[in-house]
């Protein structure tokens, strides 16, 4: 699986902070002490040698002695304030304040003790050196899911293992599957598993607090191209301002209420249902109702439901020709 953008961010943060105050050392020694290899120190490097402050001209960027590397040793000339400590006005130090609070409250940190002692460490300091202002801040978090279930979730993507879980729906269905955990995250006020589920054969997320059961099994998790791009519903939808969509489906596309963050969810009385979402991608949702069409009662606003026939048509027009 490739490594995560925020994952190597922290990791070249650390390099030029350690090398600042460490010296010289060699590629192997640093591949070592950030567990990684000493070809991917080499990249890292690279990374470094064309960053820096805004300006980016080349007194603006970090700097190594290029002599040193050509022996295998990385040798920091010029760090350009990335290691000096970072200086916060009482807004940004109150809105870190209230992040961290929330980070705290959620299941996924609770149910690591080693991550959940970070982010208290990081709060405590950040809450004394704010004083009055961080007791302005009251961060109140919906619950997130059962603790037990969190705990094997979160352990399940530490270890990189499948899980097995009983779901149930908002129809009250209770299924058990075999899912590969891909990420855990938060929409609004609820948490989601996203996964590769093998009932489904299929990306799916999951609400964590319908999650009724989940055991981490010792089976590793399969790699599932474009996975990750197809279950990222918070990309698609995030976004206040966005324009509000309300679709009618019958009851057997009750799975896009389930796994697609919704403003709002309306069951009717004949058994179909209407969603109300903000939408930032129209391509996604023109082409989901495409391949849903059978089961779309009703759309609007009236240019969306003509964008989605627009599309159809003139995919219905390619196979004619």
């Amino acid at each position: 699986m490739a490594e995560r953008a925020d994952d190597r961010l922290l990791r070249l943060l650390g390099i030029v902070a350690y090398l600042d105050g460490a010296g010289p050392v060699s590629v192997a020694d640093l591949a070592r002490r950030f567990g990684t290899t000493p070809a991917q120190i080499q990249k890292d490097v690279d990374a470094l040698w064309v960053s820096g402050t805004p300006g980016y001209w080349p007194d603006d960027l970090i700097d190594f002695d290029a002599a040193s590397i050509d022996r295998g040793v990385v040798h920091l000339t010029e760090a350009r304030g990335m290691t000096r400590p970072l200086r916060l006005g009482t807004r940004e130090a109150v809105a870190l304040v209230a992040a961290l609070r929330a980070m705290k409250a959620t299941g996924a940190v609770q149910a690591d003790p080693a991550r959940s002692a970070v982010v208290e460490s990081a709060l405590r300091k950040l809450t004394d050196a704010t004083g009055e202002a961080a007791n302005a801040v009251d961060v109140r978090l919906a619950p997130g899911g059962d603790r037990q279930v969190v705990s094997a979730i979160t352990s399940a993507l530490t270890t990189r293992h499948r899980l097995r879980i009983r779901y149930v729906t908002s129809s009250d269905v209770v299924s058990e599957r075999e899912v590969d955990p891909v990420r855990l995250h938060t929409q609004d006020e609820f948490a989601y598993l996203a996964a590769w589920c093998y009932r489904a054969a299929a990306p799916r997320t999951f609400r964590v607090d319908r999650i009724l059961e989940a055991v981490e099994t010792d089976i590793p998790v399969q790699d599932h191209p474009g996975v990750r791009a197809e279950i990222d519903f918070t990309a698609l939808f995030a976004g206040g301002s966005s324009p509000l969509a309300t679709i009618r489906f019958a009851p057997r596309a009750r799975w896009f209420a389930e796994e697609v963050p919704v403003e709002s969810v309306r069951n009717l009385p004949d058994g179909d249902f209407e969603v109300t979402l903000r939408v930032t991608n129209p391509g996604w949702l023109r082409s989901t109702l495409i391949q849903l069409a059978p089961y779309v009662r009703s759309v609007s606003p009236s240019s969306l439901a003509d964008d989605v026939a627009g599309a159809a048509a003139e995919a219905l027009a390619l196979y004619e020709n």
